[in-house]
């Protein structure tokens, strides 16, 4: 299951947000989205996680919680239209 980690500090690492994540469950992936241009943080991300009931947890356990001073929005990523 696809995550949307949103309003991420713009110091937070993949390594950060895989720390936040495991203790949910396994963490397939960590993708951080960096602007083309300038190859800086655009303050969001991506968690894949394969177990959908541990996405769940780590969703419901993360959203509003603090990460490097600022709360992050954290739900099941949408499709792309």
């Amino acid at each position: 299951m696809k995550i949307y980690v949103g309003n991420l500090s713009f110091d937070v690492t993949e390594d950060d947000l895989r720390a936040a994540f495991e203790p949910f469950g396994p963490v397939e992936s960590v993708s951080l989205a960096k602007d083309k241009a300038t190859g800086k943080p655009r303050g969001f991300a991506f968690v894949e996680m394969p177990d959908p009931a541990s996405a769940g947890s780590a969703i419901a356990g993360l959203n509003g919680k603090e990460l490097r001073g600022r709360a992050v929005t954290v739900s099941e990523a949408r499709a792309r239209l």
